[in-house]
């Protein structure tokens, strides 16, 4: 359980009790900033996607709230005054249930997210707007596919059996898909440019699919596509929920210092 600590009201220095839906690197960052914040009582929240995850510095629950009125309940029953929601921008549903739930609690929500990446000279990007689309769009590209999408979705290639692909998350898909030519490396970011050029001449890749998450976690690998002439199939971010933006760690700070 978590700690309840009180709630102050009544101006300049009460203390807000903060929910950050975690599980990338800004979260963790955020983390570290508010451990010990005299001001903001903070605690993380982990969907338990990934069977090792980092844990951060900070009061930690593991598993979802059950829906949107779950998340809503549990925000009225802990006295959450603030939500981060600094999940995958890819994490559509957690956040969808976070704009919905924090409107029905009355609880301020704001998505910490990381920018997009935007294609440069020498990119040679292919923009589709889902996994189905990205399968189909192998069509007609090379025969050595990098799939650098994480483990939920990889079953969508089942579309395109007759590639081969190279599959690298940190966790193993389950199930695992039917695809005949498969390779699985398990490995966790942040990746270099020269580990991710090695990786990619030494497996013979002729194309990227990945999807534009933003960061600097994983970004490497779209450098070494652009050095090596590598076509990448980019599925793009999903729609939003109308929630503000924040994109560092300063600002979350300063809103959630902001907060009451």
């Amino acid at each position: 359980m978590l700690s309840m600590a009180p709630i102050l009201t009544g101006g300049e220095g009460e203390l807000v009790k903060a929910l950050i839906l975690g599980g990338t690197t800004e979260a963790t960052a955020l983390a570290k900033r508010l451990a010990g914040h005299p001001r903001i009582d903070a605690r993380v929240s982990l969907a338990g996607r990934t069977k090792n995850p980092v844990l951060p510095p900070l009061p930690t629950r593991i598993g979802g709230f059950g829906g949107v009125e779950g998340l809503a309940e549990y925000l009225r029953a802990e006295g959450i005054g603030a939500v981060i929601d600094a999940t995958h921008p890819f994490a559509a549903q957690i956040s969808a249930n976070a704009a919905a739930a924090c409107a029905r609690a009355g609880v301020p929500l704001r998505l910490l997210t990381r920018p997009a990446w935007a294609a440069g000279a020498g990119d040679r990007w292919i923009g589709v707007p889902d996994m189905a689309a990205a399968a189909l769009a192998l069509r007609g590209l090379g025969d050595t596919v990098f799939l650098t999408i994480g483990r939920q979705e990889v079953a969508a290639f089942e579309a395109m059996p007759d590639k081969r692909y190279l599959i690298r998350a940190v966790d193993p898909p389950e199930p695992m898909p039917a695809l005949p030519r498969m390779s699985l490396i398990l490995d966790r970011g942040p990746f270099t440019v020269e580990g991710e050029l090695a990786l990619m001449r030494g497996e013979g890749v002729e194309v990227v699919v990945s999807k534009n998450s933003g960061g600097r976690a994983t970004d490497a690998k779209l450098e070494a596509a652009r050095r090596l002439g590598l076509p990448v199939v980019m599925v793009e971010r999903p729609s939003g929920n109308g929630v503000a933006e924040l994109h560092d760690v300063d600002t979350a700070v300063r809103w959630l210092e902001g907060v009451g």
